[in-house]
């Protein structure tokens, strides 16, 4: 089932509204808790833990829910223009930082936070569930993937790039309010591209929607081991991804000696890699099979870490935007086929169990991408702390040394995880045609 262009560009909207959100929590949020903010390291660890398990236990439930709900527009698009508004707003007063004591602001902090998942969740689970259902075509959806990840980088350029120029214009020498104005625009434009995914796409397909009860979904999923595999390897990407990404503003300002003015070209090497990483996946796939591809790129992401351990030195400046480019091209190499994935892996489970569990498949792999996106924040802030690292100051040789440790040997090792987990992932494009046909046989 062919996709328009447009589309697909509507499709692709929709994450690049939820990656204004992500993006900042990966690249930003850390950064903005403990040096504009004025929150310590542990307190953010903390923090970061906390949001993200309460994250993860809504994420199944709003997976649950999804699959209850039906109506004239369909089952998942509707959340789109029912939470888009909300989403923005949530998005402002997450990054406002009120001028108050350091309890109050701290209380602030889980409040705003907290508001924020809840509403990303509402409308988030909808959204990535919505590409099992506007086609079943496996080329269309890694197709439409290969479009929605670009999209997500251009979030990602303007969060890195566009979001620390306007603080510092819009707050006028006020670090706090600048980011508080910025990240409300950027809140904004998320409502609009959510409007904008809402009326360009359509839900085509109409799955059958379990009837079991919950305990049974459960017993499901467990037995789907290609999930299952999906799962654990998107709580292990979250940790690597998050750790390096949270660290990067810290490396580039104090490791690499830039300042603050450092960071945003140094976050925008990276952007820039992901971008071409998601179109050459696009292309590579055509020729490679893409489960291989999802291996290599992730064993080669760990050698690149080890490397720019041992090679790069606080006055390789150069060398250091070198690898945290490759790195970053290698490591985002995986996005389109994961995410196009996970349907797959649904079609697997129906094939394999005789039963369809959808709104809680998609909800559990969120589960396992927030459950590592906490334990990813959690070890940062602690590290940090540890480490010795004190906001907007100079660094002591240990904090330093936890801050190189951070970018480069700590992720590597949950990039190795990958590659070798993922040799057990067996659900390629050829193996999906044959799941796909003994369901059509099972349907007539």
């Amino acid at each position: 089932m062919k996709l328009s262009v447009v589309e697909k560009i509507g499709f692709g909207a929709g994450d690049m509204a939820v990656n204004v959100v992500i993006v900042a929590m990966q690249l930003l949020l850390a950064y903005f808790y403990t040096d504009i903010y004025g929150l310590r390291p542990a307190d953010v660890g903390v923090l970061l833990i906390v949001v993200r398990m309460i994250d993860a236990i809504i994420d199944p439930a709003m997976g649950i829910l999804t699959d209850k709900i039906n109506t004239r527009w369909g089952r998942y698009r509707p959340w789109l223009i029912w939470f888009a508004i909300p989403f923005g707003f949530a998005v402002y007063l997450m990054f406002i930082t009120p001028d108050l004591a350091y309890t109050t602001r701290l209380a602030w902090a889980y409040f705003s936070y907290i508001l924020m998942t809840l509403v990303y969740t509402a409308i988030t689970i909808p959204y990535i569930s919505l590409i099992g259902v506007i086609t079943d075509d496996p080329v269309e959806r890694l197709s439409a993937n290969g479009y929605r990840f670009v999209m997500t980088k251009i979030a990602a350029f303007l969060v890195t790039i566009v979001v620390p120029m306007l603080a510092v214009w819009l707050g006028q020498g006020n670090k706090a309010l600048g980011y508080q104005f910025a990240m409300g625009l950027m809140g904004a434009m998320g409502t609009l591209l959510f409007l904008f995914c809402f009326f360009t796409t359509r839900e085509r397909l109409k799955p059958e929607i379990p009837t079991l009860p919950l305990k049974q979904q459960f017993a499901c999923m467990l037995r789907n081991d290609q999930w299952i595999i999906l799962g654990i390897v998107i709580l292990l990407l979250m940790c690597g991804y998050v750790i390096r990404g949270s660290v990067a503003a810290y490396y580039a300002k104090y490791f690499l000696g830039g300042g603050d003015a450092l960071i945003s070209p140094f976050l925008t090497v990276g952007v820039v890699a992901s971008i071409l990483a998601m179109v050459s996946t696009t292309w590579l796939t055509r020729f490679y099979d893409k489960i291989k591809l999802f291996r290599y790129t992730q064993l080669i992401t760990f050698a690149l870490s080890i490397a720019m351990y041992l090679l790069v030195g606080q006055q390789d400046v150069v060398l250091a935007f070198v690898f945290y480019f490759l790195i970053n091209f290698f490591c985002d190499m995986q996005m389109p086929v994961f995410w196009s994935s996970i349907a797959e892996a649904v079609d697997y489970g129906e094939k394999k169990n005789g039963q369809r569990v959808s709104g809680l498949a998609f909800g559990g792999i969120l589960f396992f991408q927030k459950f590592g996106m906490g334990i990813a924040g959690g070890m940062l802030g602690f590290l940090l702390n540890a480490f010795g690292y004190q906001a907007d100051t100079a660094q002591s040789a240990s904090s330093l040394a936890g801050i190189a440790l951070m970018m480069t040997l700590i992720p590597a090792l949950f990039h190795l995880a990958i590659g070798l987990l993922m040799k057990r992932y067996r659900i390629n494009n050829d193996y999906y045609r044959e799941i796909r046909g003994e369901l059509a046989r099972r349907q007539a």
